[in-house]
């Protein structure tokens, strides 16, 4: 059995490559009941989504958390540890837990077969049983990929939400809105109510299909429930939220247009909640939770001249480069990017050419990474570079960065989470405040 956190971790890291054969739930349908089905004890909020997930987590999480409830929480990736994609009350789970739960797993598994699900499917079957012992008040479930055929959707949750659906994980969810939208909505159960921010016509067709089959009624963002009165300053935007005979006025400091849709669908789950029992919601104490919630590596601002936001796709660069162009319209972007080469760059960096003042393309040394001199090639900014060592790049960009620039470093969110932890070990040399 494993004595340290690390040793653990490389080992599940080494079972993610194993091809799972069988159905899609095997592993969660053998292994759930041995473990006392610890899926059925706990109430959830699931969320599936192409971007947004983790930002409707934390409204959520917030909310809840203020309203006085015990909250646990499963996202990823992680941006340090590991430890992170399971929390509750935004307090990570304990190595000493961690490793607890997963030797508990792992010494079944060895005595029944030896036949081990994947790094996600342990990862989710140790927050079942670690929500469960702590018995939280409710927790909230992100998908992994796609939704239906997701190891999460054995779960059947208070309430499901649908973030946003764009053509991401085409190798696995299928080329169309119509295919990507069908995976997504899976999580859709009967009678439970379903919240979506999704905008595309087809996936919403998709959706609404899935929702009128499974009785569950159905909140669309921009219909049902929908914002007025935007106000953008520098740091914080504001908007006044609806739905039905709710009315509330919200400040966010997590900036961009698509903050405001993934709050609504957060506004609306602790509307829906507050009307089945949650009764310690205030509208204070929701104003106050949505003022402060941060989620790191989100449009997330290093001191005066840098920002961070994991872009990994075409959706979220668009969101990126509008929100830029809100908070700062008069500064020069200067863009360092790196991406999984599973991602659709091609289209995310002819976005990122039309308003670049510069581009460098960069990459991770691990064999996911798209290439820089790859990246570089589908660029026709004239000011474009590849560099295979980010943190020379990084740390060139940050001391030439002039005045009128912006140096907005993204991509995908592993990316982010290297160049988060290299400006934490530099903080006083580049004033970073992180």
């Amino acid at each position: 059995m494993f004595t340290t956190i690390e040793e653990c971790t490389n080992f599940m890291y080494g079972l993610r490559a194993e091809k799972h054969k069988g159905e899609p739930f095997d592993a969660m349908n053998k292994w759930l009941p041995l473990l006392g089905n610890p899926h059925e004890k706990v109430p959830f909020i699931h969320i599936a989504g192409s971007n947004g997930k983790g930002s409707t987590v934390t409204y959520l999480k917030e909310m809840l958390e203020k309203a006085g409830y015990q909250v646990g929480a499963f996202t990823s990736p992680h941006l340090e540890r590991v430890n992170e994609r399971i929390t509750i009350n935004g307090l990570e789970i304990p190595d000493e837990r961690f490793l607890s739960l997963a030797n508990r797993l792992f010494h079944l598994i060895d005595q029944l077969d030896g036949k081990y699900p994947n790094f996600f499917e342990i990862m989710t079957l140790i927050a079942f049983m670690y929500f469960e012992e702590e018995e939280v008040d409710i927790a909230i479930i992100e998908a992994g990929i796609g939704g239906r055929f997701d190891c999460t959707n054995v779960i059947t949750p208070l309430i499901s939400i649908i973030t946003t659906v764009s053509l991401d994980h085409t190798h696995i969810l299928g080329n169309t809105y119509k295919d990507i939208a069908y995976q997504k909505a899976g999580i859709i159960k009967r009678n439970i109510p379903v919240v979506t921010a999704a905008t595309n016509e087809e996936a919403l067709e998709i959706i609404r299909t899935e929702a009128e089959e499974q009785n569950a009624p159905l909140f669309i963002y921009g219909e049902d429930f929908f914002v007025s009165d935007i106000q953008t300053e520098e740091g914080k935007q504001r908007f006044t939220y609806h739905l039905g005979k709710v009315e509330l006025n919200i400040s966010l400091k997590m900036l961009g247009t698509h903050q405001i849709a993934n709050a609504s669908c957060a506004l609306t789950a602790a509307t829906i909640l507050r009307s089945i029992g949650f009764d310690r919601f205030t509208d204070k104490n929701i104003q106050r939770a949505l003022e402060n919630a941060f989620w790191p590596g989100r449009f997330e601002r290093i001191g005066q001249q840098i920002v961070l936001d994991g872009s990994h796709n075409p959706e979220g660069t668009k969101a990126l480069i509008h929100t830029l162009m809100k908070q700062y319209p008069h500064k020069k972007y200067k863009f360092i990017y790196s991406v999984m080469n599973d991602k659709d760059y091609k289209e995310s960096i002819s976005m990122l050419d039309e308003v670049a003042k510069a581009i460098y393309f960069t990459e991770l040394p691990i064999p996911r990474a798209a290439k820089a001199e790859e990246l570089a090639k589908y660029s026709s900014h004239p000011y474009k570079e590849a560099h295979d060592d980010w943190k020379e790049l990084v740390k060139r960009e940050i001391a030439k960065i002039q005045s009128d620039e912006l140096l907005v470093i993204t991509g995908s969110i592993f990316f982010i989470a290297e160049v988060r932890k290299f400006l934490k070990e530099k903080e006083e040399t580049y004033d970073t405040e992180l």
